[in-house]
């Protein structure tokens, strides 16, 4: 009997266990690192512009506070992306190019549809127009987003989020 259960154990947890994420082909635009349980390099999980693309886009249409009128964004929810590297943490840092740090709270990865742009009002972004990565809030759909309380968290040419 004791050894029935022990294989039904092992059998769920390998079920439940995250498939292993493959080595980026392209430039790496995003690292995740941190609390995480799925890596594919010595610094964590790092993905390539075909990697983030392959989970789907969301289109957010929003203002912001560095842009005039609405905005169309399009990009991978950053709660599919944790989810993927199995990310355990209540704070996620993000770390732009430039080295500007920031501490989001997970729970707004997991309240809102905070997304990871890479494209804007239909163009690919670049390092010199907010890219390759911008997390974009869909302020506009939730009235407590748009106070400049969060403008920090809306950090822009994107290179790392660290969970903790």
């Amino acid at each position: 009997m004791w050894a029935f259960i022990v294989v039904v154990v092992c059998a769920c947890s390998q079920a439940l266990a995250l498939d292993a994420l493959p080595k980026p082909q392209g430039p790496v635009i995003l690292t995740v690192s941190g609390n995480i349980e799925v890596t594919n390099s010595e610094r964590g999980a790092e993905f390539d512009r075909e990697m983030l693309e392959a989970f789907g886009f969301t289109e957010v249409r929003t203002t912001t506070s560095w842009t005039d009128g609405v905005q169309v964004f399009e990009g991978v929810l950053a709660r599919a992306v944790l989810d993927r590297v199995g990310a355990k943490g209540s704070t996620v840092t993000a770390t732009a190019l430039n080295d500007f740090v920031a501490p989001v709270p997970m729970d707004h990865f997991r309240q809102y549809d905070v997304i990871l742009a890479t494209i804007m009002n239909g163009k690919q972004m670049e390092v010199s127009d907010w890219g390759p990565i911008w997390i974009v809030y869909p302020r506009d759909d939730y009235p407590e987003l748009l106070g400049s309380k969060f403008n920090d968290h809306w950090v822009w040419q994107l290179r790392e989020l660290r969970v903790e």
